[in-house]
Formats: C-alpha cells, sequence, structure tokens
C-alpha cells in the first residue's frame, strides 16, 4: 500500500506541473478521468492531456485533508486552489480514487468541479 510521502510526492509532481514526473506514478495502461471529461487510457495519452491542461493554467496547488488506504485503492480529498493565467485563483473541494496495481496508479478518478475556471467571469 502507499505510504503518506508517495501521495505527498505524486502531489507534488502535479503542483509543480510536471508532467513527466506525475507520469512516472501511472501504470502503462492507466485509466484517467478528470472531472466530467472523457477518461483518457494509456499513461502518454494521460502524460499529454495532463500537460495540455498544466499549460491552460498559471499554477495550481492541493491541500490534503484526508486519505483512505482499503486494499489496492487509495482515497484523498482536500481543497484546490488553481490560479488562472491572469492571475486570479479558484479554490474547489476535490476527490481522487486511485487504483494501485503494485506502487502504480492504473486507476486515476478525480471529482472536482471547475466549470468556473475559465468562466469569463474568473478571468
Amino acid at each position: 500500500m502507499t505510504s503518506e510521502s508517495w501521495l505527498m510526492e505524486l502531489f507534488k509532481c502535479i503542483d509543480t506541473r510536471n508532467a513527466d514526473g506525475f507520469a512516472r506514478y501511472l501504470s502503462e495502461n492507466v485509466e484517467f478521468r478528470f472531472g466530467n471529461s472523457p477518461a483518457v487510457t494509456g499513461r502518454e495519452a494521460v502524460m499529454q492531456a495532463v500537460d495540455g491542461f498544466f499549460l491552460s493554467i498559471g499554477g495550481l496547488h492541493h491541500e490534503l485533508i484526508q486519505t483512505w488506504c482499503q486494499g489496492d485503492s487509495v482515497i484523498c480529498h482536500g481543497i484546490v486552489t488553481y490560479t488562472r493565467k491572469a492571475g486570479s485563483t479558484l479554490s474547489v473541494p476535490f476527490a481522487n480514487i486511485f487504483t494501485l496495481t503494485g506502487k502504480l496508479v492504473s486507476r486515476y478518478l478525480i471529482f472536482v468541479d471547475i466549470s468556473a475556471l475559465y468562466s469569463a467571469g474568473g478571468a
């Protein structure tokens, strides 16, 4: 099972927008779904999708509030703060569910509402 340091390092890669580092945590055939977007399958495709998202924002920071581990699943929730390109921020709650195969994520589900991130009023 994962350790807290494993999870912190994963979120460090995300928060520094390091798509290559993020991809090291993913299995070759990972299934990845961000919010209500269609699922993306495969490490390379996920890395490209995540890198595209990283390029669309000014930054992000996750604050983990609680994590649970059960068998091969890890669930965490917290607050993520997105910084828009114009400098304003949006903070929203999130929950992630990871299914692990060994120490690699084989299924990565993100539950978050980012509908206000790109809205005209959120510049």
